[in-house]
């Protein structure tokens, strides 16, 4: 590729623009893998012919900033719905996220440049994809982490097939990320050598396991109730429709036929009243125009009628004192399970909240700026311990993970007490038109890594049953209120990313390193 080598030599940052753009292609809703991969390829030819890894760097962040900003597009949407904020500053908020988030594929440049300064592109190919892993992990914690959009989303298929990210079990999404990277460069070297048959073979291979069929579904036992409301942010946040969206999602709840048990899954922001008692009664004349607690839970959980566990979002607070006088002092994003007498069976807080959306990061710094008005009402929302398993007696082994949480990879299961599945509610109303299909395929990864369906519950759309190998098996699209009647898919063995974690993803990396050391000196030989 002589005369596209010229090109790229000459104008290297505005190509790694382009390649950034060009690998966002093979996300949701868009899912072009080819044109994606072609974009990642570049993107390896670019830093292999890099002079420096300090140049491989720049090129690696460029990449990154013309990467993210179009995956999280959807960003932008979320402003809209923040009264205090003006919808304009989305569109600058992203990029400024962007820069941020773009140093993770700087250091997977750099790194490789350092450890393989010499070594001939497929030997330089493994040393890019362990640098990948390594930027992609830390990208999954550091500052407490935004693991949204990990390049292997591009590998998971349509919703009748898993894709490539049927790999996800043996390896864990950055490894898989990792790996597709070296993947991408490999080719390109065969391909740059002329080397036609081999490349045809790699291609050939990536395509069918792309085209792949799903084996046939497991059928389960325990009957459940999907509820996808329509609930409109803008009706989330009026009090005034409170009755009426109860209303509307009580009735999608009634029972159609007996069953001695049934599980009903209501999404994010369902239920407006304050369901635990013991708050001081001006929060409940507030909130809920001064419903008993009790009260509350009775109607909930009389909506699914006899036999029925409930789960459903929730806020929950945390009550302390100021000058000898009780008020909250904090808030949970909770999921609590109710059952039809109103009890609560379980509860549930959110721990990986979203920071400038749930909280405001050291707020006795930044308040005084008036970035307070990022964060939706006075308090802050408060994180909960992590993964847990809820046992739900009949209803099972409930994992349970809120809204983004389900991105995390490695972190949404309690793997000392392994659930039955994983209750995903979540409120995507804001999430504009890329957010929902994304956030729909990360969740697929998570139920394939960890071999356990996962139950998505959502207000506006995209809600979903999901198997054990990514098939989405019943879904609700956008802006429709329905539910899904059905079975919960069974659970499989553990995988070996369930029992490892991310010890395979270090694995990984440690692999692809030492295939690029090898390649490396078997070259100058």
């Amino acid at each position: 590729m002589p005369n596209a080598s010229l090109i790229l030599d000459r104008h290297p940052r505005w190509s790694a623009v382009l390649f950034g753009l060009l690998a966002t292609a093979g996300f949701p809703p868009l899912a072009l893998w080819p044109l994606a991969l072609a974009g990642v390829a570049g993107f390896a030819w670019l830093v292999w012919r890099s002079a420096s890894w300090r140049r491989a760097a720049v090129l690696g962040w460029l990449f990154g900033v013309a990467h993210f900003t179009v995956a999280n597009n959807w960003i932008a949407t979320a402003f809209t719905f923040q009264a205090e904020m003006p919808p304009s500053l989305g569109w600058a908020a992203v990029p400024l996220l962007s820069l941020y988030l773009a140093i993770f594929p700087a250091i997977a440049g750099g790194l490789a440049k350092v450890l393989a300064p010499k070594a001939r592109l497929a030997g330089f190919a493994p040393m890019l994809g362990a640098s990948w892993i390594v930027g992609e992990w830390l990208r999954s914690w550091v500052f407490t982490g935004y693991a949204w959009a990990p390049l292997s989303l591009m590998l998971v298929g349509p919703y009748g097939r898993p894709g490539a990210a049927l790999a996800l079990p043996l390896a864990g999404t950055y490894a898989l990320s990792g790996l597709l990277v070296a993947f991408a460069a490999w080719l390109l070297a065969l391909m740059s050598g002329r080397r036609w048959l081999p490349a045809a073979a790699l291609a050939t291979g990536l395509l069918t396991a792309m085209l792949w069929p799903a084996a046939a579904p497991r059928q389960g036992t325990l009957p459940f109730t999907l509820v996808q409301p329509n609930l409109r942010q803008v009706e989330i946040n009026d009090p005034g429709t409170f009755e009426a969206r109860f209303a509307r999602i009580a009735a999608l709840s009634r029972p159609r036929r007996e069953t001695p048990r049934r599980l009903i899954l209501w999404p994010e922001s369902a239920i407006p009243d304050y369901v635990e008692p013991g708050y001081p009664q001006r929060y409940y004349d507030e909130a809920t125009a001064g419903r008993d607690p009790a009260f509350a839970r009775m109607r909930i959980g009389a909506a699914g009628g006899e036999g029925a566990m409930l789960l459903a979002g929730a806020v929950n607070l945390r009550i302390g004192a100021s000058d000898n006088y009780p008020v909250a002092t904090g808030a949970y994003n909770s999921i609590v399970a109710i059952g039809s007498g109103g009890k609560i069976a379980g509860r549930y807080d959110k721990a990986h909240l979203v920071p400038y959306g749930e909280y405001l990061p050291m707020r006795t710094i930044l308040e005084p700026f008036g970035l307070s008005r990022l964060v939706a009402g006075t308090i802050d929302f408060i994180a909960g311990p992590g993964p847990r398993t809820v046992d739900l007696g009949p209803w099972g082994q409930a994992g349970m993970q809120i809204c983004y949480e389900i991105v995390f990879s490695g972190e949404v299961v309690d793997r000392r007490d392994r659930p039955d599945y994983i209750f995903n509610p979540s409120n995507d109303g804001w999430f504009g038109s890329w957010g929902p299909p994304q956030h729909l395929a990360q969740a697929r990864m998570r139920a394939i890594e960890e071999g356990l369906p996962v139950l998505r519950a959502t207000t506006t759309g995209i809600s979903a049953v999901i198997d054990t190998r990514g098939v989405v098996r019943h879904h609700i699209g956008k802006d429709r209120a329905a539910r899904i009647d059905g079975l919960v898919p069974p659970a499989a063995p553990p995988t070996p990313f369930a029992r490892l974690g991310h010890w395979l993803t270090a694995l990984w990396a440690g692999v692809l390193i030492a295939v690029s050391l090898v390649a490396s000196r078997t070259a100058r030989r």
